[in-house]
């Protein structure tokens, strides 16, 4: 997998992708991960690489000369015309899900880091196969963006993490999210972690992992859960784990209600 991100700050996109396990696995060669100044491709002895835009308005607007002329290079210099990607916020919303597409249907990408207003949209026209968002909410460039995909698009390339389960278990893998976790010492400022994750009953530890799983999905992100299909469930063991995450979701609900119901009559009294 080869990722190239197209950048004014290239630095601090380095900073990040080159260290820790996504820096070992380029050093293994598992990944390669390349950054390019973009106005290093300027043909203005001030590097400019923004103007005002047509029409009028506040800010300023990327010129798709400077950002052509590097995507051209990179596509050279790979000997390939790669599956190119703006960080914007008026693309499709990216998951976990779409992290998988990428990784299982391109080997190279080229993500374009966006600034001030956006960027010429002739450049988007002409070079940009997809458009992505990270969810309803703006930030300052794309290099945020651009680490996060490339992050969790290359854990998943072979070799780069130690095992498969180190991604297939966690969050949002199958829909679902994952299980609290805990290390030692066994207690802590009177918290204990819960006797079934210390009796070392393989079974009984992946049932209570799943159960988890379900509870924390329907409490927390419903949207998930309303998703999950049941129907998959084949076994009676599945199919109680889900029960009993059922009734102990509810009896969380039911105490929440509870305990938000005698807080407000409690500030009625006052």
């Amino acid at each position: 997998m080869r990722i190239d991100i197209l950048t004014l700050f290239p630095a601090s996109v380095d900073a990040m992708m080159n260290v820790s396990i996504l820096g070992r696995a380029q050093e293994r060669g598992y990944i390669t991960i390349k950054t390019h100044q973009i106005r290093d491709y300027t043909t203005n002895k001030q590097m400019q690489v923004d103007d005002y835009p047509y029409g009028g308005g506040r800010g300023a607007v990327m010129q798709a000369d400077p950002l052509y002329r590097c995507w051209a290079h990179v596509c050279e210099e790979a000997g390939s015309r790669g599956h190119t990607i703006y960080l914007s916020p008026c693309g499709r919303t990216f998951t976990q899900s779409v992290a998988r597409e990428l990784k299982d249907k391109y080997d190279h990408l080229i993500l374009v880091c966006g600034h001030y207003e956006g960027i010429d949209q002739r450049f988007i026209d002409e070079c940009v196969d997809e458009e992505l968002s990270m969810g309803d909410f703006v930030v300052t460039g794309g290099e945020i963006p651009a680490m996060a995909v490339t992050d969790a698009i290359c854990r998943m390339v072979p070799g780069v993490l130690p095992e498969e389960e180190c991604f297939t278990e966690e969050s949002h893998w199958a829909g679902l999210l994952e299980y609290p976790q805990y290390s030692r010492p066994d207690e802590w400022h009177g918290r204990r972690v819960p006797d079934v994750l210390l009796s070392g009953h393989h079974e009984n530890v992946a049932k209570w992992r799943k159960k988890e799983s379900y509870k924390r999905t329907m409490l927390r992100r419903p949207d998930l859960w309303a998703q999950f299909d049941e129907k998959q469930l084949k076994t009676k063991s599945e199919k109680k784990v889900l029960a009993e995450a059922k009734a102990e979701a509810e009896a969380i609900r039911a105490a929440e209600v509870k305990k938000a119901e005698e807080s407000d009559t409690e500030t009625t009294v006052e």
